[in-house]
């Protein structure tokens, strides 16, 4: 397989050069390269010795490209704000090269030595760093720093070591390896250097050189034994393997630190960083991508939260599902390579087989299996009518459950040694004339010509795509996408023929079977995002200059795409393929996946696409493949999520509609409402609830516990109504479609919650401030608000009365009919409390009248529908409606009376005190102290107070109600003074009563006329019979009170009885009735000896 097309990456830093080792000295001059060169460069590549041309070779075998150098110095992640890359090695290190910070550099053989000088901070001396760097075949395999960087990757100062090697070779001081200058040396210089090396660093290696000098001179011994001396300086041999260094045990490191931080989202972003590092690594052909994924994997399965959630039966984070999600899908990666060796991977799939074993080991999310339907140019419907049940019990079965490792475990018997595959990789002008079909049976190319990718699951093709991308195949890549999409277009058309055949016994049922029973958008190996970035990254424009991270500037950059043309295709671009792509999995019909994560992946990966599309400026080619799509979604039938007739639980459509119908108004209005308008189905609310019908808590769109496989019900109902909106708003202006959206609306749309978002908005749409209004979409919004009051009718929460005012208000911007008729019509939208203290009073207020701007007729006209809309309310509810009837009737007469009548039927029909109290209140501060008088009698007969409830909510209107009768007159007094002594038993409230009633003459009030000239006495009619009553109720009391007294209340006892004592005196013998009673209560409790006692000391 070819190599990919040199090109610089997106994540390389501005500065950053692709340049050979000594380049700037050669080209630059313009002068061709020596042969010698030429082969050395070459054989530095694969060999580490080679005598003819051994100094060529050193020279060569540094590494070359400064990507390289920045791939194992810089992490890839959004640093934080303010920062962007200053802090990153590779952008250190470019400063302190540039900065002239690197000196005394020296290669001997394969490896290099240098100082850097680095500045200290404020008040610090300058620092200094001794950095080696050991290298082999073009790759660093050792670094050594006096920093002492305990980081995942290389520090600044092994960068600006590194950049300085490649950028000014030809300055750098190049030695052949120390073996081959010793083999130079007699006997006498070698003696010498030895003795001057010890001399000069005797403290470090002057034990070591006498071990080394005694094995030596020991005959027999080991190092004796061995032809020879290591150098490491030499390089290896051509078997030993190389690869760069990377620091393993950093890794693990911080992979566990970052698990153990998981539920911050920084530490989320760091690790799905460091799998894109693996991928830039695969991309790279570097070995150190599977060890760094192997290192990260196993860290990952030591995560101890795992065991945790196992034993507590508790799912994981959204954030850790996602990294496991992403760990598999890399696995499956890294097991398909095209080509690695075959021991690598077997080595792979041993591991991966011991980590699936792992009883911690993540389940995949969903019911997705491995071996779905293989792609294929015929395809049929499902079976009929008679085996439709047993296909939906199929749905809702559990799928077969396998660990995130089982993809991958999977993909390992998967290879490239297909011929057909083969030459689709090979060649951009593969077809029939060469090769017919390549000894198949299976057709190997469509009816133009193109060669399709058949016999394998759709989800497992769109692997290997992303498979050869993340290898750094992006050509092959793309040729295999293009079989790919060529295979489903032709498996459509076949689709929709076979469709088209039993599209009329279809439509009779009005219901199907599913055809696709794994939705593609959500699937674990996400096989349509991998073809749309596969054909998108081919299209895409490349900036001049590039930053370490594209988007850590104050504005993220729109990213650019232009038509690539496909080759064997005539006026077909990847843009247009990708478009299609995208919409023909956004489009499918197929089952919502089982389990909260993997439902709720289904929603994310559905806007990750749609988010892809939206980067994509619509020109008239692209319109044209909407268009197309379009059309074909709406004619697909049981393939198309828009299709005539719907399973009933397929993958709602509503998100994608929004994007089409956003996307071909300008172009297609009809085409975009037509598609829209199917899309607003959501079929498992429809067979649950008649149309119009709300759910059982109609105000709660999330309905889990008669849903519970629908975790994202209320999600799912949010987007379609963000569709309807959008709609609504579209149709502006427009009555045909606004009637018809209505239409839908009504239809499809459950939630009485986001029935009345949408009324809102549609009336905040229909009134612009700086414009006169919509009255077809008022009238709309009206229409879906009086839905909702139907719905909640019988349901009331404390949303009801922001619908109420809201609906009020709404009809008051129609106008004034539209106010009468909600009125008029009351009793199928409100309750009578609603209707009489919401929309009669609002609809007849200051504000309401302005801006309605009535003439007097019809002000007058409005003011009388109010006030029958009041007396119905109080007659069908007095008790809460009366008061409020009253109020909106005070200014006319009939009605007024017609009210005060329905409140004293309603008195004789059981009204309670408290309601004909507050009416009385009402009647005293409108100035009919009679009404008021008679409405307390009535409130009085049935009132009833005892002995013990000295705390009753009725004392201050009992208390009310007898200083309104003493300042009518004796008259109105004398009448009320039975209804006080047969109502009211408790003791000191009817003392309480006489007292005040004594202390001024009756009549004398406000409210009375003057009728008598001295207050009443007690021992007169009518206040004698309240006396007697008093005196008696305070004997009845202390009786009940000193049955089941104990000595904490004897206090409260004695003082009560000093009350009792002031009540007794106001009768002309009360002295001696008091006396009388206390040696009743001597002679029958003489038992509670202390008590008396007290009652002896208090009163004798």
């Amino acid at each position: 397989m070819d190599p990919p097309a040199a090109k610089r990456s997106r994540g390389c830093p501005a500065g950053l050069e692709e340049r050979d080792a000594g380049a700037g000295a050669v080209r630059g001059r313009g002068r061709p390269e020596a042969l010698l060169d030429l082969s050395a460069k070459r054989v530095a590549e694969s060999w580490a010795f080679e005598q003819p041309v051994q100094k060529r070779i050193v020279f060569w075998s540094f590494p070359r490209s400064e990507r390289e150098i920045c791939m194992y110095s810089s992490l890839g992640y959004q640093p934080p704000e303010g920062e962007h890359d200053a802090r990153v090695p590779f952008t250190r290190g470019l400063h302190l090269l540039q900065s002239g910070a690197v000196d005394r550099v020296l290669q001997v053989g394969f490896h290099l030595s240098g100082n850097i000088r680095e500045l200290g901070g404020p008040g610090e001396p300058e620092r200094l760093y001794h950095v080696s760097i050991s290298f082999d075949r073009c790759k660093i395999t050792s670094v050594s720093c006096g920093c002492d960087n305990r980081d995942l990757f290389y520090c600044a100062h092994v960068v600006a070591l590194s950049l300085y090697r490649i950028r000014h070779a030809r300055q750098v001081e190049l030695r052949l390896p120390i073996s081959e200058t010793l083999s130079q040396m007699n006997r006498d210089q070698l003696q010498k250097f030895v003795q001057y090396l010890i001399s000069a660093h005797h403290t470090e290696v002057l034990p070591t050189a006498q071990r080394l000098a005694d094995e030596i001179l020991l005959l027999g011994s080991e190092i004796n034994l061995v032809h020879g001396a290591p150098d490491p300086t030499a390089g290896a041999g051509i078997e030993d393997a190389n690869c760069w260094h990377l620091d393993e045990e950093q890794i693990q490191e911080q992979v566990k630190q970052l698990l153990s931080n998981g539920g911050y989202y920084g530490a989320s972003q760091q690790l799905r960083s460091m799998f894109c590092k693996v991928r830039e690594m695969l991309r790279m052909r570097d070995s150190n991508g599977a060890r760094m994924l192997i290192l990260m994997t196993e860290q990952f399965l030591q995560d101890p939260r795992l065991a945790l959630w196992r034993q507590q039966g508790a799912g994981m984070t959204d954030k850790c599902r996602q990294l496991w999600d992403e760990l598999g899908a890399l696995w499956v990666c890294v097991v398909l390579s095209p080509h690695c060796k075959p021991e690598e991977r077997k080595s792979w799939l041993q591991l991966l087989g011991k980590w699936d074993k792992l009883d911690v080991c993540p389940l995949e999310e969903g019911n997705y299996s491995f071996d779905g339907p293989n792609l294929q140019p015929t395809a049929t419907l499902n079976p009929g009518p008679e085996e439709e049940e047993e296909v939906e019990e199929e749905v809702v079965a559990a799928g077969s459950h396998h660990t995130v490792f089982g993809r991958a475990l999977q993909a390992g018997s998967l290879h490239w040694s297909d011929t057909h595959l083969q030459r689709i990789l090979a060649s951009d002008s593969y077809g029939p004339s060469l090769t017919g079909n390549v000894g198949s049976d299976k057709p190997t190319f469509d009816p133009q010509g193109r060669p399709l990718w058949l016999g394998e699951p759709f989800p497992t093709a769109c692997a290997r795509v992303d498979t050869l991308r993340a290898h750094g195949y992006p050509r092959q890549a793309l040729r295999l996408a293009s079989a790919i999409v060529n295979t489903l277009r032709l498996q459509r058309q076949h689709q929709l023929e076979s469709y088209k055949q039993q599209k009329k016994e279809l439509l009779q049922k009005g219901s199907t079977c599913i055809t696709n029973m794994e939705g593609w958008v959500g699937h674990p190996l996400d096989p349509i995002g991998c073809l749309c970035k596969a054909l998108l990254e081919a299209c895409r424009l490349e900036e001049e200059t590039l930053a370490l991270y594209p988007d850590s500037g104050p504005e993220k950059r729109k990213v650019a795409y232009q038509h690539v043309p496909v080759p064997g295709s005539p006026g077909e671009s990847y843009l247009a393929m990708a478009l299609e792509v995208a919409l023909l999995g956004l489009g499918q019909q197929r089952v919502l996946p089982e389990g909260l994560y993997a439902q709720d992946k289904v929603v994310r990966n559905e806007e990750q696409l749609l988010a892809l599309l939206e980067e994509v400026e619509l020109d008239e080619r692209l319109v044209q493949v909407l268009r197309k799509q379009a059309g074909q979604l709406l004619e697909g039938g049981p393939f198309s999520g828009f299709g005539e007739v719907l399973f009933r639980e397929s993958v709602p459509m509503h998100t994608c509609a929004r994007y089409l119908f956003t996307a071909l108004l300008p172009h297609d209005p009809d085409l975009a409402y037509r598609l829209a308008l199917r899309a607003m189905r959501l079929p498992v609310l429809e067979t649950a609830f008649p149309a119009g019908e709300p759910h059982g808590n109609p105000l709660d769109s999330i309905v889990s516990n008669r849903f519970p496989r629908w975790f994202i019900l209320g999600h799912l109902e949010t987007r379609q109504c963000e569709l309807a909106s959008a709609m609504l708003t579209a149709a502006k202006g427009d009555p045909k479609w606004l009637h018809t959206v209505l239409g839908s609306i009504q239809q499809n749309i459950h939630s009485p919650a986001l029935l009345f978002k949408l009324a809102q908005d549609a009336c905040k749409t229909a009134t612009p401030a700086s414009a006169p209004p919509d009255t077809t979409l008022l009238g709309i919004a009206l229409e879906l608000g009086l839905q909702v009051m139907r719905m909640t009718l019988n349901t009331m929460t404390w949303r009801r009365r922001e619908m109420v005012r809201w609906l009020v208000s709404c009809a008051t911007e129609i106008g004034p009919q539209a106010l009468m008729n909600i009125m008029q019509n009351w009793y199928s939208l409100f309750t009578p409390v609603e209707a009489a203290t919401i929309v009669a009073v609002t609809g007849t207020t200051h504000a309401t009248l302005l801006r309605l701007q009535l003439d007097a007729p019809r002000r007058e006209e409005l003011w009388a529908c109010a006030r029958t809309l009041a007396l119905q309310c109080a007659m069908k509810d007095p008790q809460n409606c009366a008061l409020p009837a009253l109020t909106l009737c005070e200014k006319n007469h009939a009605a007024f009376e017609a009210a005060y009548q329905i409140v004293l039927d309603a008195a004789a029909g059981g009204l309670g005190h408290a309601h004909l109290f507050t009416v009385a209140r009402y009647m005293e501060h409108r100035g009919l102290p009679l009404r008021a008088y008679k409405l307390a009698t009535l409130a009085l007969a049935q009132l009833s107070i005892a002995f013990n409830q000295d705390s009753h909510p009725a004392v201050n209107d009992v208390l009310w109600a007898c200083s309104l009768s003493h300042s009518l007159g004796r008259h109105e007094l004398s009448a009320i003074v039975p209804l006080i002594i047969r109502s009211i038993h408790c003791a000191p409230m009817l003392s309480d009563i006489l007292r005040r009633w004594t202390l001024s003459a009756p009549g004398l009030g406000p409210l009375g006329a003057r009728r008598a000239a001295k207050p009443l006495g007690a021992d007169r009619a009518p206040l004698c019979q309240l006396l007697d009553a008093a005196v008696a109720a305070y004997i009845t009391t202390s009786h009940s009170r000193l049955t089941h007294i104990s000595p904490r209340h004897y206090g409260d006892f004695i003082e009560f009885l000093g009350k009792a004592r002031e009540t007794f005196l106001l009768a002309p013998d009360g002295h001696l009735q008091f006396a009388q009673f206390l040696e009743n209560l001597k002679q029958t409790y003489k038992g509670k000896k202390k008590l008396m006692l007290l009652v002896r000391e208090r009163f004798g």
